[in-house]
């Protein structure tokens, strides 16, 4: 999980996810539901309970409540360990009821599975695994130490062995099923969730750095004419103090000065000034600036812009949006990471699409993942061989979401391959070996819009 700084959050800092009158209010449900079962078995069924021990059960529930309602605040959220705890009182609570009515007799033991599934929804998997195992021994002994349910007149409840057996073995195998179930879902969610804050922090860095390269090109635009003057009132003033060196050396220096500001800002303002000619661009000055960071890292990129039919030569002018620029930017940096020497970068379009095609000449995506490209923090065992050519490389697929997420926002369908089978030898491999993405626009999506503001260029008069 990203944190404000930009790096991740460990696991165990996920505490205070379960809110304390949650639970306080499941607990209100099951306390009615109890009370309710007890009062009809008793009026209606004519069912002898140990009332006493029966009552005492649902008032230490009762009680429960009552204490955290008046002693914590309304927004209190529970630890790790404060929730565990909670659950295994509920369910030792639970066990304890069904003791007095019949063990497995009682068809309400199925509501032992909820402080498994609420564990393994919201809580860690050595909790969840302590609760699954002490649920499992508590329903145990519950099947084989309980008191009898007896009539009115006198009747002991008896039910066939195998009967018993069978919903012994049905919970067991629904605190296994739900568990499993529960959790796996739950940590789905948690990962999409970290992946789409991650993503949003992605495209807000990249918002505010697009944002901040307009500031500083209008400034230096701005600045551009006082500094000239500056500089040609200097210039006067070195011709004019020519029989004064001191003065002559000062003018010198402002000039001087005048001249590194201009060149200062003139670096910090290259993407233009925050106006049409920067939103809109060439397609191919687009992906040359989504490549830029990885121009110097030892690899050959290697690009070509073609038309995808006849009748479409002119190059595209399309939108210069920061999703776009990184979202192609994480792909071209993981193709730049895994492959040999060379990542080609192929710009297609037709009246109607526009392709980007980023190949390179590694090894391609393994085989065992390569159907679960784009989602998040999808792992797989690195080599030693990998760890020696990538030890900063995490191994996440979070750049890869990240790209894809952002892309397909703006329209966009992302296509992952591999170029050649990878059972090949090296010798029958061609030139293009590794890793395919191909991500496609409709035209209407990226395309820029064809009405201008910036009126038409006018003829200097001298």
């Amino acid at each position: 999980m990203f944190s404000p700084s930009g790096g991740f959050l460990s696991r165990d800092t996920r505490s205070d996810w379960v809110r304390l009158r949650t639970l306080i209010l499941l607990r209100w449900m099951a306390i009615v539901g109890q009370l309710t079962a007890i009062t009809v078995a008793h009026l209606h069924f004519g069912v002898q309970l140990p009332f006493g021990l029966c009552y005492l059960a649902v008032g230490a529930s009762i009680i429960a409540n009552l204490i955290s309602i008046f002693v914590f605040p309304e927004n209190k959220r529970l630890s790790e360990a404060e929730a565990m705890l909670t659950l295994l009182f509920d369910l030792s609570q639970l066990t304890f009821l069904l003791y007095l009515t019949g063990g497995l007799s009682n068809p309400f033991a199925l509501l032992i599975l909820a402080p498994v599934t609420i564990s393994a929804s919201a809580l860690e998997l050595r909790t969840t695994l302590l609760l699954g195992a002490v649920s499992i021994l508590f329903i145990t002994l519950a099947s084989f130490f309980h008191v009898p349910l007896t009539f009115d007149d006198g009747t002991i409840l008896t039910i066939p062995v195998l009967f018993e057996f069978g919903f012994w073995l049905s919970i067991v195998i629904g605190i296994l099923f739900l568990g499993l179930y529960s959790r796996r879902i739950a940590t789905e969610i948690r990962s999409m969730s970290d992946a789409l804050l991650a993503t949003q922090m992605a495209l807000a860095r990249e918002q505010k750095l697009t944002d901040l390269g307009g500031v500083v090109a209008a400034a230096a635009h701005e600045l551009g004419t006082p500094l000239a003057t500056i500089k040609l009132v200097s210039s006067e003033m070195m011709d004019e103090l020519a029989d004064n060196p001191q003065l002559k050396e000062d003018a010198q220096l402002i000039r001087d000065q005048a001249d590194r500001c201009r060149d200062i800002l003139r670096s910090m303002g290259r993407a233009g000034k925050d106006d049409l000619h920067m939103r809109n661009v060439p397609l191919g000055s687009l992906l040359k600036e989504a490549a830029e960071p990885h121009q110097s890292r030892g690899k050959s990129l290697e690009f070509s812009f073609m038309p995808g039919e006849a009748g479409a030569e002119r190059i595209p002018i399309v939108m210069r949006r920061p999703e776009v620029i990184h979202g192609l930017r994480n792909l071209i940096q993981n193709a730049v990471d895994f492959s040999r020497s060379t990542v080609w970068i192929d710009g297609e379009w037709t009246p109607d699409l526009i392709t980007v095609r980023i190949v390179d000449d590694g090894e391609g995506y393994p085989s065992q993942v390569i159907g679960r490209i784009g989602d998040p923090f999808v792992r797989s065992r690195r080599s030693v061989q990998d760890l020696a050519k990538r030890p900063e490389y995490e191994g996440m697929g979070l750049g890869l979401f990240i790209a894809k997420t952002l892309l397909e926002r703006t329209g966009a369908e992302l296509t992952f391959a591999n170029a050649s089978d990878p059972f090949l030898t090296p010798a029958e491999r061609p030139q293009r070996s590794g890793a395919i993405v191909e991500v496609v626009w409709p035209a209407d999506r990226l395309l820029a819009p064809k009405v201008s503001r910036l009126g038409d260029n006018q003829p200097i008069e001298v």
